[in-house]
Formats: structure tokens, sequence, C-alpha cells
């Protein structure tokens, strides 16, 4: 691969981009298609995640489940755990309460404590009076998750910090010594209230508690608290948010390959028009051209095919240039060939005759070179003006008017004669420079002048066909030759009158004339009809 080195405004030399280069992920287009996408997919699955009131209606769906519970083994407490006191009091049987708990609470997984009147626990169900003793239950700890589960389990958590909450939870302690005061919702039991609450442990699990009084003919005898772990609301809420993680990771993939084809469709050919177009830049020669996506139908393709076209228009214009050059080095070298030659003669010729010829030649040769050089500069001007200029309306019927009233005042004795030949009630209006729609005219007018015989006609016409507004230059002259239509239009060509003085003309006029048409929208083009016709098209306004 070769590599063109660049002379910039400071004199160092720096190498342009390797053409073969390639940004691949490192584009900051693919990383912004990218990054958007997976952006938007993000933040509505972090909200998903987000399940506080999720876990929040579980934990009073399990609340009341728990309620009811408690409510039934009260009801079978008040039942067939009092006993009435000699002095008519009713009481609560601590050791029948313990043998119902056996049996009502066996594979519930529920925990009962049973506080009296006074507000004392006596009855855990959790604490148990066995023939050996005291025997403590226990609640194992649940089996082990998947350890990569646990790790996005720990992830989320951390960043579920983060994200807004409905407020924590109250801790769950239990003193050595339980009593109705250690828990809200048992002192409010005592006093005929069903309550319950929501609670985390020290190591972050969740503890679910009822508590409901223990009555019998209305009369409060103690109260029950029933309390559960939460290991299936964390289980359910774990599964929930396993469920979003795993749909979240198939809609991350899917995304990210879109985003990643999608990039590729937008950003590959970008890169490879931007490529083209330093290769274009730095190369040599015209090997290299511009990529044609214009089947995509899309912007890329537009932006190809304007790419394409305007480097067809750019080799266009440098043709020109080229070829505008070669010409003018061609018709500047042939007066100066013929100065130089008349001035190293004159000094050697020492009759006055001769001298007065040599002189008025190499004056000839002067004012053709001025001619030359003005025509010349007039012409490169040109095209830089009219890509400036605004366009303005144009009526074609008044300039024409203007132009053969101008001609006829300043007409010779015995000069052609002009007639204007107008569709009367046709709006002739088009958008463009009234001053060089004139240098038109007024060019083409003097070649009829030029070629017309004495006395003859020069008829100046202008019409409306369809969307076009036509004029024409008719002249009765001897004509142009078939073979040079089209290349009168030519720079530097000239076919004038034998009888006209050689060098007066530089051969530009129908050049410019062409090229101020073009640059218009119309065409300009000569034909023969008893004399030569000029015809002139430009889009009506």
């Amino acid at each position: 691969m070769s590599v063109i080195a660049i002379r910039t405004d400071n004199g160092k030399r720096r190498a342009p981009r390797a053409a073969g280069a390639r940004r691949g992920l490192r584009s900051p287009l693919i990383r912004r298609i990218l990054l958007l996408n997976v952006l938007v997919l993000a933040i509505p699955v972090f909200g998903l995640l987000h399940l506080d009131q999720y876990r929040h209606s579980l934990i009073a769906s399990e609340l009341d489940s728990l309620r009811i519970q408690a409510r039934t083994f009260a009801l079978t407490l008040g039942s067939a755990a009092v006993v009435g006191t000699p002095r008519g009091e009713e009481r609560l049987m601590a050791e029948t309460a313990r043998h119902l708990m056996r049996v009502l609470l066996y594979d519930t997984g529920v925990r009962a404590r049973i506080f009296d009147r006074g507000g004392a626990l006596v009855a855990d169900s959790f604490v148990l009076i066995g023939p050996g003793g005291l025997v403590q239950v226990v609640e194992l700890p649940a089996a082990g998750e998947s350890r990569l589960l646990a790790v996005l389990e720990r992830w989320y958590d951390k960043l579920s910090a983060w994200l807004p909450s409905n407020g924590e939870l109250p801790l769950y302690t239990e003193s050595l010594t339980q009593s109705a005061a250690d828990y809200e919702e048992v002192q409010r039991a005592l006093f005929g209230e069903a309550l319950g609450a929501a609670r985390v442990d020290r190591r972050g699990r969740l503890v679910l508690s009822v508590a409901v009084p223990v009555q019998r003919y209305r009369q409060v005898l103690g109260a029950l608290m029933a309390s559960k772990g939460g290991a299936e609301i964390d289980a359910a809420v774990s599964a929930r948010r396993l469920d979003i993680l795993l749909v979240f990771a198939i809609a991350l993939a899917v995304t990210v390959l879109l985003s990643l084809y999608l990039a590729g469709t937008i950003a590959r050919p970008i890169r490879r028009l931007a490529l083209a177009a330093d290769q274009v830049r730095h190369g040599q020669g015209r090997q290299h051209e511009i990529p044609d996506f214009s089947k995509r139908g899309d912007e890329i393709g537009d932006l190809s095919a304007s790419l394409r076209d305007m480097t067809t228009a750019l080799w266009a214009r440098l043709d020109a240039i080229e070829g505008f050059a070669a010409d003018v080095a061609h018709e500047i070298k042939n007066p100066l060939t013929s100065l130089r030659s008349a001035v190293e003669t004159v000094v050697r010729v020492e009759d006055s005759e001769q001298q007065k010829r040599l002189m008025s030649i190499i004056l000839d040769d002067v004012q053709r070179l001025d001619r030359l050089i003005s025509d010349i500069s007039g012409a490169s001007r040109l095209d830089a003006e009219l890509s400036r200029a605004e366009s303005a309306p144009v009526d074609i019927a008044h300039l024409l008017k203007t132009l053969i009233e101008a001609y006829e005042a300043t007409a010779p004795a015995g000069g052609p004669r002009f007639r204007l030949d107008l569709h009367s009630g046709q709006d002739l209006t088009v958008l463009g420079m009234e001053d060089r729609l004139g240098q038109v005219l007024r060019n083409l007018l003097s070649n009829a002048i030029t070629f017309s015989p004495p006395g003859g006609e020069i008829v100046l016409s202008g019409r409306r066909d369809g969307t076009w507004v036509v004029m024409t230059v008719t002249d009765r002259g001897p004509g142009i030759p078939e073979t040079k239509l089209e290349a009168v239009f030519d720079r530097f060509y000239t076919e004038r009158p034998r009888d006209e003085k050689f060098g007066t003309h530089s051969g530009l006029g129908l050049s410019i004339s062409k090229q101020i048409v073009e640059a218009h929208g119309g065409t300009i083009a000569a034909s023969n009809r008893d004399g030569a016709v000029f015809t002139i098209r430009l889009p009506a306004a």
C-alpha cells in the first residue's frame, strides 16, 4: 500500500490516513448505537427488577393467610385449653396449649407463642417440654443456591440500594425472656385487636408475625402470636428476578447483534465512502472511484450517488481547466511568436517604410494579446460569478425590445435591418441574470451583423413552448458549414468573413454564450435556414 506525504502550511510533511484502516468497534458511531440501544433496554429492565411493590403484595397476602391460621388456632385454644377456677375465673392451660400446638402446627412451618393476660410467655412451639427436658426447635437454613445466582443476587442487592424503595422493614430481635412488651402486635392483641407485622432479622431474612386475642365469651384470656419466615416470598421474588434477568440477557444479546448489524449497515458504507474519498484526494490518476450504494434506496445511497456525481463533476472541471489552459497557451503563443519575429526584424531593417509596417504588425499583435487576455480573464471569472449570483425574474420580451431599439439607434447607414417577432399574450419570463442573458444576445447579434449582407434583415423572435421560453436570432448571411454547427461553440473557434481583419475576435464569444445559457438550465444550438439561426431555450419562470 502506497502512502503519499503531504506538505502542510508550516512546511512539515504528514502522511494521510492509511486507506485500509478499520475502526471496528472503536468506531464512535457503532459505540453510540450500541450504548443507546442497550440503555433503552436496560432502563425498563432495572425498573422491573425493583420488585418492592411485588414483594409487599406477597407479604400482605402471606400475613392474611397467617392471620386466618392464627384466628383458627386461637378459637381452638379458647374452646379446648381454657378451664374455670374455683373462684369462677377462667384460665388458659399452658400444657394443653402446648399439646394443641403439636397437633395443629405440625409440618406447617408456623411458630406459635402464647402470652397470658399479664404479658408473660407461657408456651412456644419452638421450645417444647419433652421427656428429656427442654427441647429447642431450630429452623434449618435453606438449601444452598447456585453460586452464579448468589453472585447475581449480591450484585442486584448492591444495585437496589441505589434505587428508590418503599422504606426499610424494622429489625426483628428476640430477648432471652420474651414478654408481650417485646412485640407491639401482642400488646394490641391483649386489648382485643388483631395485628400483623413484617420484620427482618440480623441476617436479612424476612420474618412475618400476626397476633390475635385468645378469647372465651369475649373475655381476653391471652394472646396468640403466629410467625413464620419469608423464605417463600424471597424465593418468589428471586424467581421473578431470575426470569427478568433471563429475558434481559436474551433481549440484550438480540439487541447487541441487531445494533452491530444496524451499525454495520450504516458505519461500514460510510467508512468505505470516506476511504474512497481519501484515495481520490491523495491518489494519482483516476483509478480510484467512489463505491456505488445507490441501490440501497436510503440516505447512504443518496450520499454515494452525490459523491460520485461530485467526483465526476470535479474531474470534468479539472479536464476543462486543463483544456482551457492548453487552449490559452496555444492562442497566446501565436501572437507572441509574431510579435517576437517582428521585434527581431525591426532592429535589422533600415527602410523606414518596412519599419512602419513592422511597427503596425507589432501594434496589432499587442492589441490582439490585450483582447485575448481580457476575454480570457472574463471567461475564467464567468463560472465563479454564475455560481454566486442570485437569479431574478427576467422579461425576455422587454429585453429583446431594448436590444432592438439600442442597435437601431446606433446602426450605420446601409447596415442590416432589425425586426422583432413576438407572440402577443405569451408570458416570456425566465429566472436568471438579465445582464448575462443580454450579453448572450449581444454576442449573437454581433455575429449576425458581421455575416449579414448590406441591407440584410436580422430577425429576433421570442415565443413560449410549453415550459420553455424560446429565442432565435436569424440572419441572411452565408450560414454555417454543416460540419461546424457544434464546433462554433468551442473555445477560440473563429469562422470570420474573408474581408475582416485577422485577430479582430478572440473566438470566445459563442463559448461564453453557451456557458451562460447552460448555467441558466437552458440550451443553445446553431442551424441553417436561409442564413444562420441560433436558438436559445430557457426554462420559463
